[in-house]
């Protein structure tokens, strides 16, 4: 039969992941970062612009740990957060 199948003919390439996809948290190194901004989401009905200070110290934790690739704030929206250009509520 001709149709017989070649395993070792193709060879699996790993990728990096796609932008916008990372590893998920299993050690909960950002747990508590995490938990402030569902809760400053919960506390203002889910108006994710109230809680941009809250994402950003989020973001942050992922990329110090290396749970997702190094950004500048400033590309991720958060440039008027850095170094203190705009005041904590």
């Amino acid at each position: 039969m001709s149709t017989a199948m070649n395993f070792g003919s193709k060879s699996f390439q790993p990728r990096p992941p796609d932008k916008g996809s990372f590893p998920l948290d299993h050690f909960g190194e950002c747990k508590r970062f995490q938990e402030k901004f569902m809760k400053c989401l919960r506390d203002n009905q889910f108006e994710n612009a109230l809680c941009r200070h809250e994402s950003k110290d989020y973001l942050e934790c992922r990329m110090q740990r290396q749970l997702m690739a190094q950004e500048p704030l400033e590309k991720l929206g958060f440039g008027d957060l850095v170094d203190g250009k705009a005041d904590k509520h």
